[in-house]
């Protein structure tokens, strides 16, 4: 938290506070225990060895701390968010070498699958990856490009309801009928964004790489996506023949996804240096690249808080709403709302969004009579202008603008003419006014090119927060009173699970936990598999108590009966069932 930026504190929560629960501990664990059983032999060979790494055991959720302290071998380190952070939140943290983990976890209704970033998919599926140096790499460098990729209101619009739909489902106060609502506000955003931004095409690239990614041969792939790390059926199912499998390129910009359904497709990359290949040949096509006018097309389109960023180095950070431009050279640009005015990412002074609140717009290009840009006039070329202060003070654009008005300074970094200040100011080009006097005081910004565009505001701590950089936490569910004796049960089970020396008898308290869940909750099925594994896993002790056999075929008669009156749950209890023969 000492080097993190203060905009980017206000997303950190203490893990903590959350207090998990004895079930949600057997929910880690049986995740845990499946996908290593599984990925074994189907992830690529680093995951396993990441896993150790990076300090995650199966038996309980881990503590994000324990995980960053075995990261900062790699040079990253992990900090604990709450549910869904904004994107481009998330990318400056890990272009920043931070991993955001989701402290929460799923509940079982969403084991196989869940709505909202938990603690399993992130530090399950991500971290184990971070201890592979080359995918490390990439995945900074992703991060960094995508920091800048600019995102559009329907982005934004996207986002939000994405996160109402994942609060509302990971709710379980909520009804049918308010997940509905949430699915009818998603499905009508998504309907209503024409155009595909650049952070959608940077989010498309981050979902078949980093979270549905295949490597290695593309007739026998290796997963490393932490989407399907994190999740047994996906993983199962990602490798079935009906899934195309694709090569890896930047063709995958084209596909869209649905995070609702399994991908009909997915793509393969031979190696994790590939990535960097697609990732650079992406960059070479974004606006903070390329500038100018298809910069400037970009940040219109959007409409929010982008920076243009000018030959001399001036930032200007706020929402474009119009530009001027001929065949060769842009002449005008113009902002609405608060605008910001910076320089190396620092707000200039009295140049902040309060002071240019409702909007700023100033000519740029070359000034008539010199070949440089305007920015680096020496002083002896100013006072051929006649640069005085407080004197009258006329500045001829070759574009064809002209800036009269008093001079009242100018602002200089590193031997660079930056801004330059008037009151009573007109702004004219060929009769058409652009600025006049009764507006108030007049800045314009020097340098003759638009060299990049890129999201968000140039100093985002002094700009403040803004649309693409709130702050919403998943609220403390509160447990009843049922669940607090099922805690119990699972909090006992682990105990004689992990400590419990089984020298006395213990059947008669085994069945009396089967007995008990099976009036608190007899859909909890995996508390049902928990006391399943332990009859399996001590067979030869527990088989000389009387009554042994007996309560093994009631507790596998019972989770048989849930297997075909639960069919959402069947596959999951056949393979905790399988798992456990096997302990």
């Amino acid at each position: 938290m000492k080097t993190l930026p203060d905009h980017l504190r206000k997303y950190i929560v203490d893990q903590g506070n959350l207090k998990y629960t004895p079930k949600e501990h057997a929910i880690w664990r049986y995740i845990l225990r499946q996908l290593k059983n599984f990925l074994k032999d189907h992830a690529h060979e680093s995951y396993l060895d990441g896993l150790k790494k990076t300090g995650i055991s199966s038996e309980e959720i881990p503590q994000i701390s324990q995980i960053s302290r075995h990261l900062e071998a790699f040079g990253w380190r992990a900090l604990p968010v709450s549910g869904f952070i904004p994107p481009a939140a998330f990318m400056e943290l890990q272009s920043l070498s931070v991993l955001p983990i989701a402290s929460e976890i799923r509940s079982l209704d969403h084991l196989k699958y869940t709505p909202a970033p938990d603690i399993v998919h992130e530090a399950a599926g991500h971290a184990p990856f971070l201890a592979h140096p080359e995918f490390a790499e990439y995945l900074k460098k992703y991060s960094t490009v995508a920091k800048k990729a600019i995102i559009s209101k329907e982005d934004l619009d996207i986002y939000e309801a994405i996160r109402v739909l994942s609060d509302v489902k990971e709710n379980p106060t909520s009804t049918k009928e308010h997940i509905v609502d949430a699915e009818n506000a998603l499905a009508h955003v998504v309907a209503k964004n024409k155009t595909v931004s650049e952070a959608a095409e940077l989010g498309r690239m981050n979902w078949w790489t980093a979270e549905y990614g295949l490597i290695g041969d593309i007739e026998n792939p290796k997963i490393f996506g932490a989407g399907l790390l994190s999740s047994v059926g996906e993983s199962k199912a990602c490798l079935e023949p009906k899934v195309k499998k694709i090569p890896l390129s930047i063709d995958c910009l084209k596909y869209s996804y649905d995070i609702t359904e399994q991908q009909p497709q997915l793509f393969v990359t031979p190696n994790f240096k590939h990535l960097e290949m697609v990732l650079e040949e992406m960059a070479c096509n974004m606006a903070f690249r390329k500038g100018g006018v298809y910069g400037l097309e970009k940040a219109l389109e959007a409409k929010t808080v982008n920076t243009v960023m000018l030959n001399s180095g001036v930032q200007i950070s706020g929402v474009l709403t119009e530009y001027i431009a001929n065949p060769e050279h842009i002449e005008f640009i113009k902002f609405t709302g608060p605008t910001q005015i910076s320089f190396e990412d620092f707000e200039l002074p009295d140049q902040g969004k309060e002071y240019h609140a409702v909007g700023f717009s100033s000519p740029i290009g070359m000034l008539k009579n010199f070949a440089q840009c305007p920015s680096e006039l020496s002083d002896t070329q100013w006072e051929t202008l006649g640069l005085e202060l407080g004197k009258k003070l006329t500045i001829n654009f070759q574009n064809g603008f002209v800036v009269e008005g008093i001079y009242c300074g100018r602002i200089i970094r590193k031997q660079k003419t930056l801004v330059m200040k008037f009151k009573e100011a007109h702004v004219t080009k060929s009769g058409k006014v652009f600025y006049q006097p009764d507006w108030g005081p007049f800045d314009l910004v020097l340098g003759s090119t638009v060299t990049s565009v890129y999201s968000g505001p140039a100093d985002r701590f002094a700009y403040g927060q803004n649309d693409d950089f709130v702050v919403k936490k998943i609220s403390t569910k509160q447990p009843s009173a049922i669940d607090l004796q099922i805690y119990q049960i699972y909090s006992d089970l682990r105990h004689l699970r992990t400590k419990f020396d089984f020298s006395s008898a213990v059947l008669p308290t085994l069945q009396s936990f089967f007995n008990k869940t099976q009036e608190l909750d007899p859909n909890d099925w995996l508390v049902v598999l928990e006391i399943y594994e332990i009859l399996i896993s001590k067979k030869l002790i527990l088989s000389r108590e009387t009554g042994y056999e007996e309560l093994l075929d009631e507790v596998r008669r019972n989770l048989e009966s849930k297997k075909t009156f639960s069919v959402n749950n069947a596959d999951s209890i056949e393979q905790g069932m399988q798992l456990a023969a096997h302990i």
